[in-house]
């Protein structure tokens, strides 16, 4: 029963944290809205149905019965037709129509002298301010969030102390897939670490005579001696123990920047011949300083950013996983069901201390507000990203035409990207549909 409740806790934890994040991402948008005039009808976190609002000044705030998303409701929105002209033409055909309807509901907040208060007709960078106002804010929400993480919490790195000891030596250069290389087989000789007597909680304190500070330190000494004798002086239940091991040359996987094992130009991978103990570190939370967030930050962005350019690839792998005998690629697409899912698996944990539950949804939710800041860039409709990308269009035909003298082209008519609009939000709710089903048949688990 108690894993239950902690299992509702983690979800009920990561999605208030996702309506705070809609909340502040769209006071991202109403903040310079009204800064700069704007008349904002309604400030709404949801979709569908109100469950409750209330009017303050000239804005209705309240929440809506779905809370995927949310929005403010800005006066003019979309420019007329002609400028100063009518909101509504007479046109026939279901496209025309969509614009139209567009333009009307544009122009329904605009109140007879108060034509200027329509966002159409800002600046440019003052569209541009409020349209990155909202990735803006989730921005600096995964700035704190990881900043929380890594300086509060700290991060888990490799330490000074052994935390396994191979029993034997395991080639890689037999099978194409590191995965099938991690069992002793009858003929595997004994690893050098065992053979010399390292045991896990074993403190490296020197490598033939150099102090060691740092495991990629100890590493380094290892992959460079091999066949040659090596002196080890570790730290075991308080004393020093000296040991003597000859580390075997032998070919290991080479990795690159993400992890990932390198592959040729044929499509083998890529081994090196090193010196091996048959030794890995144990993990260590230590507490990052200030300068480590940013990077954080940027490696999670570029990993979004990657994500977003192969999101084809990256669905054809989740059809292929839901409909059939594939595993989910774990650093996979996720929907918001997923993520509940993997916020409730933490923190039912009994194996994790309560701290790295609390650290472990911080995370989540800091890539969660990175993921929102990324994805709210692409420049499609309705996405911010389609707005900021229409007022920079704007703003390069202006800058033209005063260039070379010609009249003002007035505002770029996005209504007229209304249809466009329409087919990204089908594919958008598709793609959802897709993630939800797949995180219910066949979710990405972290036990």
């Amino acid at each position: 029963m108690e894993s239950v409740l902690l299992y509702l806790l983690g979800i009920i934890i990561v999605v208030v944290g996702l309506v705070v994040s809609i909340g502040l991402h769209e006071v991202g948008h109403l903040v310079p809205a009204k800064l700069f005039g704007v008349k904002v009808g309604q400030y709404m976190i949801g979709f569908g149905k109100t469950l409750w609002s209330r009017k303050i000044g000239e804005t209705e705030y309240g929440f809506k019965a779905i809370p995927m998303g949310g929005y403010i409701s800005m006066a003019g929105m979309y420019p007329p037709e002609k400028e100063g002209g009518s909101a509504r033409a007479s046109s026939t055909g279901f496209f025309q129509t969509l614009v139209q309807d567009a333009r009307t509901a544009s122009a329904e907040g605009v109140i007879v002298g108060e034509e200027q208060r329509v966002f159409y007709k800002l600046a440019v960078w003052k569209r541009i301010v409020i349209m990155l106002g909202g990735p803006a804010m989730n921005l600096l929400i995964g700035i704190v969030l990881y900043a929380v993480l890594l300086m509060g919490f700290g991060a888990a790195q490799a330490s000074t102390t052994v935390g396994s000891v191979s029993a034997c030596v395991v080639s890689q250069s037999s099978s194409t897939d590191p995965a099938d290389d991690t069992e002793c087989s009858a003929g595997d000789a004994t690893a050098p670490g065992a053979a010399a007597g390292l045991k896990p909680g074993d403190r490296f304190v020197s490598l033939d005579g150099t102090p060691i500070t740092s495991w990629d330190q100890a590493t380094q000494i290892i992959r460079d001696s091999a066949g040659d004798d090596l002196t080890m002086v570790v730290e075991r239940d308080g004393e020093n123990v000296t040991l003597t091991s000859v580390p075997l040359l032998t070919e290991r996987y080479v990795y690159d920047e993400n992890s990932e094992v390198l592959t040729d130009a044929s499509g083998d991978t890529v081994t090196e011949e090193v010196g091996f103990l048959g030794i890995g570190p144990a993990l260590e939370t230590v507490q990052q300083p200030i300068t480590a967030v940013l990077p954080a930050v940027g490696d999670n962005i570029g990993r979004v950013g990657h994500m977003i350019l192969n999101l084809p690839e990256r669905l054809v792998d989740v059809v292929n996983a839901a409909f059939g005998t594939e595993e989910r690629d774990p650093n996979g697409p996720i929907s918001v069901v997923g993520v509940g899912r993997l916020a409730g698996e933490i923190s039912s944990l009994d194996s994790i201390a309560v701290a790295d539950k609390a650290a472990s949804l911080v995370g989540l939710l800091a890539s969660l507000n990175i993921a929102l800041f990324v994805f709210n860039l692409v420049p499609l409709m309705p996405l911010d990203g389609g707005h900021v990308a229409g007022a920079l269009w704007e703003g390069i035909r202006r800058f033209f035409a005063k260039l070379f003298g010609r009249k003002d082209p007035g505002p770029v008519d996005i209504a007229k990207l209304v249809p466009l609009t329409l087919v990204v939000v089908v594919l958008l709710g598709s793609m959802s549909a897709l993630l939800i089903y797949a995180d219910l048949v066949k979710p990405i688990s972290i036990l």
